[in-house]
């Protein structure tokens, strides 16, 4: 097939990572060498996931606290155009109680996405460039679930309640970035936002529901519109939809909407393996 990437969409609920995990069935069993990456991946090769910020003169002044740790951290940080770039998450996943709690607190601070909004799209869009550069000569799909709108969106509008037309710019940046790959963008939808979240929140975990709540009611567009609980979350998660849609209208890329709503998946994947394999034009193509 044509496309290195193809890009997965859509809001909470809505199917994505059933829809990410299909994409890459069709692939392999159509004998095309395909690599998923899923929502939380701390190898991401595009995005940052648990990955924290440093000046040179804030990393060693980490070091300097850090104690038996400090030389973990001189090993596995990644210099990139001057940054410190130390991925966290993964050296406490690894190390488990060795990587004290307060220590941890402290450098998630430091998070690529706590930074401020231009600084974050400095960033993220310099690493999926060179993503797409790496990508560009291999012989292989990537399928990426849902880093692509939902991050720049999520720490946009949701974190900073930033005007609509930086988010969109922000993704833009990011689609400019892979052109070269051929990029397909398919965006799951659902008919009813409501519905389909507070399915999602009776099938997860209540403190991920907590969470969820709090980082989209207590900042950005949530609090400036005095939004809380649950009802609240729904009117973000409604408004953020708005403006995906917004976005994908503006993509030069092929984008495929799909609508999950009946959630039946042998045909969500015959949709799928039509879109991926390049035959019927479906639903929403806004190419």
């Amino acid at each position: 097939m044509k496309s290195k990437l193809i890009l997965v969409e859509g809001l909470p609920g809505s199917g994505k990572s059933t829809t990410a995990r299909l994409i890459h069935d069709i692939l392999i069993e159509n004998g095309v060498n395909a690599e998923l990456y899923m929502e939380g991946n701390l190898d991401h090769p595009a995005d940052y996931e648990g990955v924290a910020y440093f000046t040179v003169e804030e990393f060693e002044s980490l070091l300097a606290r850090s104690g038996g740790l400090g030389n973990t951290f001189q090993d596995r940080v990644l210099v990139k155009n001057g940054r410190y770039l130390l991925p966290y998450m993964k050296i406490k996943t690894e190390l488990g109680d060795k990587f004290s709690e307060d220590l941890l607190a402290e450098i998630c601070q430091k998070d690529i996405y706590e930074l401020p909004l231009e600084l974050n799209i400095q960033v993220i869009a310099e690493s999926w460039a060179g993503f797409a550069r790496k990508a560009e000569t291999e012989n292989k799909v990537y399928v990426f679930e849902c880093c692509f709108i939902q991050n720049p969106v999520t720490v946009g509008m949701v974190k900073y309640g930033a005007p609509v037309e930086v988010s969109i710019k922000y993704v833009k940046k990011l689609g400019d970035a892979v052109k070269y790959l051929d990029p397909l963008l398919v965006y799951v939808k659902q008919e009813d936002i409501e519905i389909s979240f507070r399915k999602a929140v009776g099938e997860r975990p209540e403190d991920w529901l907590k969470g969820f709540i709090h980082y989209y009611t207590s900042q950005g567009y949530g609090a400036e519109k005095g939004l809380s609980g649950l009802d609240g979350t729904i009117e973000v998660l409604k408004a953020r939809q708005q403006l995906e849609y917004k976005i994908l209208e503006q993509l030069t890329m092929p984008v495929s909407i799909l609508d999950n709503t009946k959630f039946n998946l042998e045909s969500h994947r015959e949709s799928l393996r039509k879109v991926i394999m390049g035959e019927n034009a479906i639903e929403g193509n806004m190419q």
